[in-house]
């Protein structure tokens, strides 16, 4: 992966639209920074920081995937804003969520399970990039078990109601969980 520090980001991502997984590595450690910095600005939000890093990379899989360098702006700039937005999107469906009855929720796995998936556009893609791509440039070692948790988990099931679809007890959910941290952090682009 030497080759890709000296790359500029248009190489790079003309690359990673010919589907070079070495070249999308490279692009996501050399923006790391940037989202650990911009998730920095909102560390007195509800959200912990693990979750804010968590969507700034959403945020950048999604300028990564979306780029148009014909429109003017440089892939940092869109990054940036990408991250930025992913972030706070977060943070106001967090605080939407708080102000909801319980009662009135719908999971997303409800709807799933019965064969119906009922996602606005937003939702949709960031489902697609959350399952599809981060999954496979950053889960790459996880079991299918770890995958299943880690997907409910992402979509905001609890322990409990992760062990209920699983047919698990709430301590194995936390022990994969557990598993998935420890991974994570061990993880290297």
């Amino acid at each position: 992966m030497s080759g890709y520090s000296e790359k500029t980001d248009n190489e790079l991502l003309s690359e990673i639209k010919n589907n070079d997984k070495l070249a999308m590595n490279a692009l996501i450690v050399r923006y790391r920074s940037t989202v650990e910095a911009i998730a920095a600005k909102y560390i007195n939000s509800p959200l912990e920081m693990d979750d804010l890093i968590q969507e700034g990379m959403i945020g950048l899989l999604a300028a990564i995937n979306s780029y148009n360098s014909e429109k003017g702006a440089k892939f940092v700039t869109y990054a940036s804003r990408c991250i930025n937005n992913s972030v706070q999107t977060a943070l106001r469906k967090f605080s939407r969520m708080k102000d909801i009855p319980q009662s009135n929720l719908v999971t997303l796995e409800e709807d799933y399970f019965e064969g119906q998936v009922g996602l606005s556009a937003e939702d949709e893609y960031l489902a697609k990039e959350s399952v599809s791509t981060l999954t496979e440039v950053l889960y790459e070692g996880l079991s299918r078990f770890e995958n299943e948790v880690l997907r409910l988990y992402i979509v905001g099931c609890s322990y409990a109601e992760i062990a209920d679809k699983l047919g698990k007890n709430p301590k194995a959910i936390d022990n994969a969980i557990q598993r998935i941290r420890k991974k994570l952090d061990g993880v290297t682009f």
